[in-house]
């Protein structure tokens, strides 16, 4: 089975940084794109970036300029550099990875379990 675990979350003030990281595990023939969303409190989730296999990469307004989004295919892993983090970057963050498990099956999504980030002074 595949395995998506975050890491890199934690408190920060206003103004500093964060890097996130996702690992996935298990058989994976083939990752098509992989990408962030967030849940802030009382929201509904949101898209953060996302970053497909050609090293294309989408933001959402809200953080382009901020954010970083990188892979790693090689060792299946996506990264979010996060800086100049705002109170309203405080959210669940949850990475996500397209992705085919064998030649013969059809592509998936799957997800992490997301990670806190709290920024407050």
């Amino acid at each position: 089975q595949v395995q998506l675990v975050e890491s890199g979350g934690g408190l920060v003030q206003p103004g500093g940084s964060l890097r996130l990281s996702c690992a996935a595990s298990g058989s994976i023939v083939r990752i098509f794109a992989m990408g962030w969303y967030r849940q802030p409190p009382g929201k509904q989730r949101e898209l953060v970036a996302t970053i497909t296999s050609d090293g294309s990469t989408n933001y959402a307004d809200s953080v382009k300029g901020r954010f970083t989004i990188s892979g790693d295919n090689g060792k299946n892993t996506v990264f979010l550099q996060m800086n100049s983090l705002k109170p309203d970057d405080t959210a669940v963050y949850f990475c996500n990875f397209e992705l085919r498990r064998y030649t013969w099956g059809s592509r998936a999504t799957y997800w992490g379990q997301g990670t806190q980030v709290t920024v407050s002074s």
